[in-house]
């Protein structure tokens, strides 16, 4: 897809959402696109490090909920469920840089990353219940995990706008830089962890997701069920 840019180089392979004339809403065709680079890499010793950011002023504004009407039925061969599970999978450390509108999916993916960084303005918003449907990709497993129950509650129930400082002091993200310096900096970052042992470096990353994997499947199954009753 040309809406999804892939680039290696020195061990940090940067996926990046290009559609910036739609806000970053995510196809059916860019859902494809990173599953399959983020399967790819999964084989791949080359890539040390995975890099997930954004072109224009929004992160992703979430589904492109017109394409999704398209394949509403979800499986397992689904664009957007082989995407989840590529993402929760991947064996390499993933770093989300985040400016703007991070919506939906676009809120939730970034529980599955290992280190997020936020620009000032960036925000993130868990819609679903507005919407008429209840949470997903795990966030209902993770978020009180992550969160404790009553933060994930108001997160989830009201499906207010949290802030890039709220998110980083509820420790949903790791630093709160400027949109300037969002880019380079996370980078840098990313450059850092490339740099090390590189077997070291997935399995430590293996290991802190392994207590969670079990759950965050489990969750994803059971919340799409509720997903497609909607």
């Amino acid at each position: 897809s040309n809406r999804i840019s892939v680039s290696l180089h020195d061990g940090v392979l940067q996926l990046v959402l290009n559609r910036p004339e739609r806000r970053n809403a995510l196809s059916l065709d860019m859902y494809s696109c990173l599953a399959d680079a983020l399967i790819h890499a999964r084989n791949s010793s080359d890539v040390r490090v995975i890099v997930l950011r954004s072109e224009g002023d929004t992160f992703t504004s979430g589904n492109d909920l017109k394409d999704f009407m398209n394949e509403p039925e979800i499986h397992e061969a689904h664009p957007v469920v082989r995407f989840m599970r590529a993402l929760a999978h991947s064996e390499q450390p993933v770093i989300a840089l985040v400016q703007g509108a991070a919506v939906g999916i676009g809120a939730t993916l970034l529980l599955h990353c290992d280190l997020v960084y936020l620009a000032e303005d960036a925000w993130l918003q868990f819609p679903f219940i507005d919407l008429g449907l209840s949470p997903e990709y795990a966030s209902s497993y993770l978020l009180p995990r992550f969160l404790g129950h009553v933060r994930a509650a108001e997160l989830l129930l009201f499906g207010d706008r949290i802030g890039a400082e709220k998110a980083e002091h509820w420790g949903i993200a790791n630093a709160v830089w400027s949109e300037k310096k969002l880019l380079v900096a996370g980078l840098e970052e990313a450059n850092r962890l490339a740099a090390k042992p590189p077997k070291a470096l997935a399995r430590s990353k293996a290991l802190l997701k392994l207590s969670q994997n079990n759950g965050v499947d489990l969750a994803i199954d059971a919340e799409f069920i509720g997903f497609a009753e909607g």
